[in-house]
């Protein structure tokens, strides 16, 4: 199974061969400041099954060791490496994945650092667009 995806622009794209190691929902702060987003899904794969098909990616280590990807023509954040923390592995934020809703995550991690008003999520008024006045 191959999966592609990218960046907003499409300057960046991306391919994935086969089964990821998993899909999780990050909590933690750092993703949290790097995104701009309450959580961030992460679709883990092994560095061999990871391709760049086209675009040129600017990295950023906020964390020593940890290396975030960005689209350098529209910002959008991409992927995660940490060779301390996970070898050999890609983190891909999945919603760049062009069929990003095919598979939902299956664990959440850092639930220490989620927000207190996530678990209140549900409870909110819903709405199909965005509300008029």
């Amino acid at each position: 199974m191959t999966r592609v995806g990218g960046c907003h622009c499409g300057e960046v794209r991306y391919a994935v061969e086969g089964d990821p190691v998993y899909h999780a929902v990050c909590h933690c702060d750092d993703c949290r400041a790097s995104s701009g987003a309450p959580m961030v899904a992460w679709y883990a794969v092994k560095e061999e099954q990871f391709r760049l098909l086209s675009g040129e990616v600017t990295q950023f280590e906020g964390t020593p060791g940890a290396e975030r990807s960005f689209c350098r023509r529209c910002g959008t954040g991409l992927f995660y490496r940490n060779a301390q923390n996970l070898p050999g592995l890609v983190d891909i934020q999945s919603a760049t994945l062009d069929d990003a809703a095919a598979t939902a995550p299956t664990i959440q991690v850092q639930c220490a650092d989620r927000l207190p008003w996530l678990a209140a999520l549900g409870e909110l008024p819903e709405f199909e667009r965005y509300p008029g006045p």
